[in-house]
């Protein structure tokens, strides 16, 4: 799907890494919530209270998953599963855009 509709997008972009990492919270009719964005190449850890889908929209990056020592390469194209009540590690090798569903 490449555009949304019938949505609510919340004014306040959400901003991590001094600005390097930044979003837009998309909230859906039926309770669904999403953020779109942008990181910037780095090194970051985030940590999630949801299971959380991330979709790669465009970009490189290497990730780290909850209870691994493997890095993955993820391109364009390709989304990952980060498990609720958890955190994981990137390493964005291009600016990325990224779709996150935040799975209940």
């Amino acid at each position: 799907m490449s555009q949304f509709e019938k949505v609510t997008i919340v004014k306040e972009a959400n901003i991590y890494f001094e600005g390097k990492v930044t979003s837009r919270t998309v909230l859906f009719e039926n309770g669904e919530k999403k953020t779109l964005g942008i990181m910037l190449p780095g090194e970051y850890e985030f940590g999630t209270g949801s299971k959380e889908l991330m979709e790669i929209l465009a970009g490189k990056l290497q990730v780290k998953l909850p209870g691994s020592e493997e890095w993955i390469t993820i391109v364009g194209g390709q989304s990952f599963e980060v498990p609720a009540n958890s955190s994981f590690n990137l390493i964005v090798e291009e600016t990325t855009d990224y779709c996150c569903s935040y799975i209940q």
